[in-house]
């Protein structure tokens, strides 16, 4: 979606609000002349004639080009309501359908724009101008003209406007905004810096990296312009239903007519027909259950992930961080010569501080725990491939993986410990081996129950873990919870194709948190990303949990039915009260204006019933 066809949807959006009310007036000035103050019938309908008029004809006229176009929806219907009641000079009848087409047409949008309002908030925050460093002096600019290079002062308590390095200063900043870490990062010189973080106590100079077009934060904005684009799949089953309902509503509406020659006749079923539950209900409970979702922590960016959840029957899931606390344990420090286990403990632990990689804490955690002074790093640096580096108490310490110094032909290579299940992380200083460190991340302990209750209770068939850690650790987690097929030691890539390849065979949901997860989270029916994972995961995903707990995946597959339950019971209940009213129109007992107000009426019954999808029982989770 461009950024001029932003504005134009909001354009869009404000004119039909603006119609509905506008034809909301119009009815009451009509009904206070003609009942209230008695004057002339013929001076009383002019109201009317503005309503259709200014209302009327533009979506009478929207939706002919759509006809046009070969699109055959649940609102043929009110447009042909409208135009035959300026036909027969049924004007009120007229202007009550612009009232209902206008405001069904202002609850979807609002629906599909309600999925939205986290990123807009965090548009909100970033800066329009940045501090730019130049000859010594620092000099205001608009964001726009921040460049690759430019060296950018950061004031304390201020949002980080662009992508960069640390070159200058300390402080620390919170990315939870952007990466769902609940954690305060240590920032010195060498480490990154995002968009759209919030600086500590300390200053900051940083070499912009990307501009601010081209940064995380221009990414997120993004996916929010094209999740506003989106259109819930429950919408489109309802068009697929209103096309349905349309040809035996014209039939019968024509029967009338021939049958007794009436032609108010053929006016008074189709204002009866308009399928209104169809263009108001389904939307105001696709946007009560979004609601409901985000009272959960749940945050619903593409709202047809709320319809298509509970019809997946392939359930695939990341391994660190989703089926376990992603939060490992160092469990063993085994040493090469000359090297002892507290001596890099302490080092490794004073690079680890500015890192935000899981082993990294659990490294920290440990220093922590052995209550010995915490040592201060400088020149820290992390870069993919490399791993992380840092100078700490004058030695150069480097944190990697075995693959990487057997790659680079390292001394250490050959000094290694055997392979043993679970995570690792090989630690060099002053370029010689020092120790490899060993970690274990546990299954979380609802993680068995939640997937033997899959089948039985949301009819999935199939479940899968795919992972790019090794194969023991992988297969030791899915015999601790209860799976059977395992694809370890996967590259993104091979992710993305297997992934592809189950959504082909069915519905799938996805759950991840890493950011190699993303472009599985994109290619599955629907993805779901926990909060705690990267700013990219966020943005490749349908849902966002922000607790990383299975339970809030059970609630919303729980939120998820009862949506489709609401829909369809609004949906279906309210045709089948239309297709009475329309019996009763069709033999004459109800002329038009009194089955618009009928059909109202209706509506009113559809959507208050709709509106049960926000509220959600105390106990939602049933395992």
């Amino acid at each position: 979606m461009s950024k001029s066809a932003e504005p134009m949807n909001v354009a869009v959006d404000l004119r039909t609000i603006i119609i509905a009310i506008g034809a909301a007036l119009g009815i009451v000035v009509h009904l206070v002349l003609r009942f209230i103050v008695q004057v002339d019938p013929a001076v009383a309908v002019w109201p009317l004639y503005v309503v259709v008029a200014l209302g009327g004809v533009p979506l009478v006229w929207e939706l002919a080009v759509r006809l046009f176009h070969g699109e055959f929806g649940s609102d043929l219907l009110a447009a042909m309501s409208i135009v035959t009641g300026v036909l027969l000079d049924e004007y009120l009848a007229a202007s009550i359908i612009v009232l209902m087409l206008a405001g069904g047409a202002a609850l979807e949008a609002y629906a599909v724009r309600r999925a939205s309002r986290v990123l807009e908030a965090l548009a909100k925050r970033v800066p329009s101008t940045a501090h730019r460093q130049a000859g010594g002096a620092v000099v205001d600019v608009p964001l726009a003209e921040v460049a690759v290079g430019d060296e950018l002062l950061l004031f304390p308590h201020e949002i980080c406007p662009a992508d960069g390095i640390v070159v200058a200063g300390k402080s620390v900043m919170d990315e939870s905004y952007l990466t769902g870490e609940p954690y305060a990062i240590s920032k010195v010189t060498g480490s990154s810096v995002l968009s759209g973080a919030v600086n500590g106590e300390g200053a900051l100079t940083f070499k912009v990296e990307r501009r601010p077009q081209d940064s995380r934060y221009a990414r997120i904005m993004q996916v929010m312009r094209e999740s506003e684009q989106r259109r819930p799949r429950l919408r489109r089953l309802g068009d697929r239903l209103g096309a349905w309902y349309l040809v035996p509503s014209v039939l019968l509406a024509l029967g009338a007519w021939l049958v007794s020659g009436d032609p108010s006749r053929f006016l008074a079923v189709l204002v009866v027909a308009t399928p209104c539950p169809l263009l108001i209900a389904i939307p105001v409970a696709i946007l009560g259950a979004t609601s409901a979702a985000a009272s959960r922590g749940i945050i619903i960016k593409n709202p047809a992930v709320l319809e298509e959840i509970d019809l997946c029957r392939t359930m695939i899931f990341d391994k660190t961080g989703t089926l376990t606390y992603g939060e490992p344990q160092l469990t063993a420090t085994l040493c090469g010569p000359g090297f002892k286990a507290e001596e890099v403990l302490d080092l490794t632990a004073g690079v680890e501080r500015y890192s935000k990689h899981p082993l990294a804490r659990a490294v920290c955690k440990a220093a922590d725990e052995s209550q010995r002074p915490a040592l201060e790093a400088t020149n820290v640096a992390e870069r993919g491939g490399d791993g992380l580096r840092g100078t700490v108490a004058g030695r150069n310490v480097r944190i990697t993986g075995r693959n990487v110094l057997a790659k680079e032909q390292h001394p250490g290579a050959a000094l290694l410990p055997p392979r043993a299940p679970g995570l690792e992380c090989i630690v060099v200083i002053d370029d010689q081996y020092a120790a490899t460190m060993q970690f274990r991340d546990e299954p979380r302990h609802d993680g068995a129950s939640f997937i033997h209750h899959l089948g039985p209770q949301h009819r999935i068939q199939r479940l899968l873990i795919i992972s790019g850690d090794r194969r023991e650790e992988v297969e030791y987690l899915a015999e601790r919870v209860g799976i059977d097929e395992v694809y370890a030691e996967q590259s993104p890539e091979q992710k993305l194709e297997l992934v592809k390849l189950e959504t082909a065979r069915a519905k799938t949901a996805y759950l991840g948190d890493g950011i190699n997860d993303a472009p599985a989270l994109t290619a599955a029916t629907v993805g779901l990303a926990f909060g705690r994972g990267h700013d990219v995961t966020g943005e490749a995903a349908d849902a966002v949990v922000l607790e990383t707990s299975l339970r809030k995946v059970d609630e919303l597959l729980h939120i998820s039915r009862r949506l489709r339950r609401v829909a369809l019971e609004s949906a279906v209940g309210g045709m089948l009260l239309s297709l009475i009213a329309m019996a009763f129109a069709a033999t004459g007992y109800l002329p038009p204006t009194a089955g618009a107000m009928l059909q109202e009426v209706i509506d009113v019954v559809a959507v208050l019933n709709a509106l049960r999808a926000s509220r959600l029982p105390r106990a939602v989770s049933d395992f």
